[in-house]
């Protein structure tokens, strides 16, 4: 574990010389650096394709990594973010969002990642590094928070938090005598459900229809409830640094239109898809778990049993989906992974 972290070391400080240089430094003196660096501060040969691929991962990933530190945090400009902080959060968020978790978990990626911001660092990076992470830890559903070991214990203490309400539906449209269902993909590589906070005194279902108009261009019906969606999510802004979030779901009828992605960030496409192509999108299990009921309703409310929704069968599609869950159920009791966007 500690050449693993010398190995860090070593990769973050070409990404901070890179990074400093405006962008001038090649991938190739990069790689160069990175070999001469290694030597120099008695990195282990073996060590040295793990090192590679971290940063020619970090370099790859850049983009999408500093989309997801704004979202992460967004009281701070990624350009206002100290040059060291940046570039170890890019260093960790690489390892979170992109490595082989049987290889890296995610909590030693970010415990790693604190940890060299706070030999590198100034006095506050170390909490600025974990609060960050942290938030995006939480995002991704806290994966392998069961296995233990990884964050400290604050204590079981009640504390009061504020609720923030949300609503999204599953939307559906038919077309030729083929059913489709339109979902938003978000930087972190899933396809999920469109949703958005509701306002000081409006209805939930009014909510609801905003907000698939502005994140998709859809005009809804709103069919029936789902279900609720619950967690806690991290907010620097309110007392304690978190909040639990209400997310309430419904299915909803549009009709079968060009979709129109918003500007509501953390999204970067929305698509129709064919009810039978649905079980093999990239799904959150949480997600999952809205579009199964979803999917039964519209088989019983499908008034031919030729179509693609058969009432007692159930469809391809919707068997994908159901093998699909039920998988990603038994992989959650292994390693506690639930993930909210």
């Amino acid at each position: 574990m500690a050449n693993r972290h010398l190995a860090r070391s070593v990769v973050l400080q070409v990404l901070f010389e890179r990074d400093s240089s405006e962008g001038k430094m090649t991938n190739d003196e990069a790689l160069s650096r990175l070999t001469d660096y290694g030597k120099e501060f008695g990195a282990r040969d073996s060590d040295m394709p793990f090192m590679k691929q971290l940063l020619q991962s970090a370099i790859a990933k850049q983009k999408e990594i500093d989309e997801v530190i704004v979202r992460a945090a967004p009281e701070w400009p990624i350009d206002r973010i100290a040059s060291i902080d940046r570039n170890i959060l890019r260093l960790g968020l690489t390892e979170l969002l992109f490595a082989d978790r049987t290889q890296v978990p995610a909590k030693v990626a970010i415990n790693e990642a604190i940890e060299l911001a706070k030999s590198f660092g100034s006095a506050s990076s170390g909490r600025f590094v974990n609060g960050v992470l942290g938030a995006v830890y939480v995002e991704l559903g806290e994966p392998g928070k069961n296995e233990g070991g990884a964050r400290k214990d604050v204590g079981n203490k009640p504390v009061k938090m504020p609720t923030e309400h949300l609503a999204g539906a599953v939307v559906y449209a038919r077309s030729e005598g083929e059913t489709y269902l339109a979902f938003v993909h978000d930087i972190f590589g899933h396809w999920t459900l469109s949703k958005g906070k509701i306002e000081e005194g409006e209805d939930i279902q009014a909510g609801a229809i905003r907000e698939i108009k502005e994140e998709m261009g859809l005009d809804i019906k709103i069919v029936q409830e789902l279900g609720v969606n619950e967690y806690v999510a991290n907010d620097s802004k309110v007392e304690g640094g978190k909040k639990r979030k209400r997310v309430s779901y419904f299915l909803a009828e549009s009709p079968f239109s060009e979709l129109r992605l918003g500007s509501s960030g953390g999204l970067d496409d929305a698509q129709w898809f064919p009810l039978s192509t649905v079980g093999d999108l990239n799904f959150y299990d949480d997600t999952l778990k809205i579009i199964v009921p979803a999917i039964n309703v519209l088989a019983k409310r499908s008034a031919d049993p030729q179509k693609k929704i058969e009432t007692e069968e159930g469809s391809e599609g919707q068997k994908k989906v159901e093998e699909k869950e039920e998988s990603q159920e038994a992989r959650t009791e292994r390693h506690g992974g639930r993930r909210r966007r």
